[in-house]
């Protein structure tokens, strides 16, 4: 008796049919998981940007203080008192919403010595979008970062930035010796302070944990 191939044919087609539409689903599930990973690095990347931006805008307001800080004792250690939290904040703000999210947490604190912290919260104006996958649609991507501003320069020994007078002496009057240029140690070496040397060589700002 010869086997019917049409009948065989049409009880293995529901079998293909079913196998297709669950590698359709998978299809689909792969790509609604590649959406909410990219939602999340672009809330991520703007809570970076909004953190970081917090911080390089007090550093830029810390340029005209330094000077005062040099001439003051203990000014470098207490030179984060008294600034604007309003504009690093509105800075933050600003840098969220170019990166399509809004600032929905700003925290500023004190760190270590000569150090002050960030942190931004944000969540993207924008959804994951529809998918295989209930709720997506209305799933935003939230995210946060910390950045820090750190103090990078100490004044040398003595605390007087190199301006020491030279010891008078008992014996004889000589002439009073030129006083050398202020200085200041940026991470081991020292660096004039006429001019000023630029903000990144005494302010360093970084994304911390």
């Amino acid at each position: 008796m010869i086997p019917d191939l049409r009948q065989d044919r049409g009880q293995a087609f529901p079998i293909y049919v079913v196998m297709v539409a669950g590698l359709l689903f998978l299809a689909f599930a792969f790509f609604a998981v590649g959406q909410a990973s990219a939602t999340r690095n672009g809330a991520q990347g703007a809570a970076d940007s909004a953190a970081l931006a917090a911080a390089q805008r007090v550093r830029e307001e810390l340029g005209p203080k330094v000077l005062t800080a040099l001439a003051t004792p203990g000014g470098l250690d207490n030179i984060f008192n008294g600034i604007v939290i309003a504009d690093a904040h509105n800075e933050a703000a600003n840098f969220a919403s170019k990166n399509h999210a809004d600032l929905t947490g700003f925290e500023s604190r004190a760190g270590g010595v000569g150090q002050f912290k960030f942190t931004a919260a944000v969540k993207t104006q924008y959804t994951v979008g529809t998918s295989v996958i209930p709720g997506t649609e209305d799933e935003h991507g939230t995210a946060s970062a910390t950045a820090m501003i750190e103090l990078r320069c100490t004044l040398p020994s003595g605390g007087d930035g190199g301006n020491s007078p030279a010891p008078t002496p008992t014996s004889a009057p000589t002439p009073t010796p030129t006083p050398p240029p202020v200085t200041i140690t940026c991470d081991g070496k020292d660096l004039p302070v006429d001019p000023v040397p630029a903000l990144d060589k005494i302010f360093t700002v970084k994304l911390v944990d």
